[in-house]
């Protein structure tokens, strides 16, 4: 039989916030901007290899209901940042993607993310036109280290 994946019901947690007024689309997208190693290859076959520390690091967009709940406590945290950026508390977070097999077994995608800060503000517009994108507030985060798990 072909492998076969059914997702539902992911779950993200950021700065203790349970996310829960998501928008549409693409509503939590997490990416890895850096190579994890690099390699380098010279005379005779002879190669390098070296870690990239900067390989860990996530970046991580989502996309709320502006004026939400969510969009209120998430911008409580950006505005601590803001003001003080030193005394700021790192954020931590996870987001569970749920996968099943088609035979009633869920296997956990986990990202576990920390260290955590807010990397822009959030963008705002206004249209006449009816673009719904007026109504979604897009946070942008840098982790320092976000590892997967399969549970």
């Amino acid at each position: 039989m072909p492998a076969v994946s059914l997702t539902g019901n992911d779950t993200l947690v950021i700065g203790g916030l349970t996310i829960t007024d998501t928008s549409d689309g693409d509503w939590f997208v997490l990416t890895y901007d850096n190579d994890l190693a690099n390699l380098k290859r010279g005379k005779n076959g002879n190669a390098i290899f070296a870690e990239n520390a900067m390989g860990p690091v996530g970046v991580a967009t989502l996309r709320l209901i502006r004026g939400s709940q969510d969009d209120k406590a998430l911008n409580s945290l950006l505005q601590q940042q803001i003001q003080d950026f030193a005394s700021f508390v790192l954020l931590n977070g996870q987001f569970v993607k749920r996968v099943g097999d088609g035979q009633g077994n869920i296997t956990d995608d986990v990202g576990q993310m920390s260290g955590g800060i807010f990397k822009r503000n959030v963008d705002a517009k206004s249209n006449a036109e009816g673009d719904t994108e007026q109504s979604v507030a897009l946070y942008r985060f840098e982790f320092a280290d976000v590892q997967r798990g399969l549970f």
